[in-house]
């Protein structure tokens, strides 16, 4: 996962990132045996902020909130930190979409796993919005 700095490589954020995003599918019920049966979320826009290098062996640490939702989609966002120091290493927001694998196509979530999602929505409705979401990327003219 290390680049030729000897610091984590910016794809390998993104792998991570999936692995704490995977921790929130279990979570709602979105698993191997029902990606299975045709459905799964795909990311369909990520934005990644890098706040410290992260070397190899560094123990990582996952936040994930929900920030929105609809029939068909999740709004998220992760934190990473070091795992002892507990420093912020990097953030991510990402817009999932619910898609029906056979077809090809964006289709509603089952009602079991929209119940999941609302319930998750209604611990986080409260939350904080994170001070890195809804960034624009560009450069800044003054």
């Amino acid at each position: 996962w290390l680049d030729y700095n000897g610091h984590m490589s910016e794809s390998f954020y993104l792998w991570a990132f999936g692995d704490a995003t995977d921790a929130l599918f279990r979570y709602i019920g979105v698993d191997d045996d029902y990606r299975a049966s045709g459905s799964s979320f795909y990311t369909v826009e990520s934005h990644v902020n890098y706040h410290h290098e992260v070397g190899g062996g560094e123990p990582l640490k996952y936040k994930t909130q929900l920030l929105d939702r609809d029939s068909k989609c999740m709004h998220i966002f992760n934190w990473m930190h070091h795992g002892r120091t507990g420093e912020l290493l990097a953030t991510t927001e990402q817009m999932l979409l619910h898609v029906d694998m056979k077809a090809g196509q964006a289709s509603t979530m089952p009602a079991e796993v929209k119940k999941a999602v609302d319930a998750v929505m209604a611990a986080h409705r409260n939350l904080p919005k994170p001070e890195q979401a809804g960034r624009i990327i560009g450069i800044r003219r003054t």
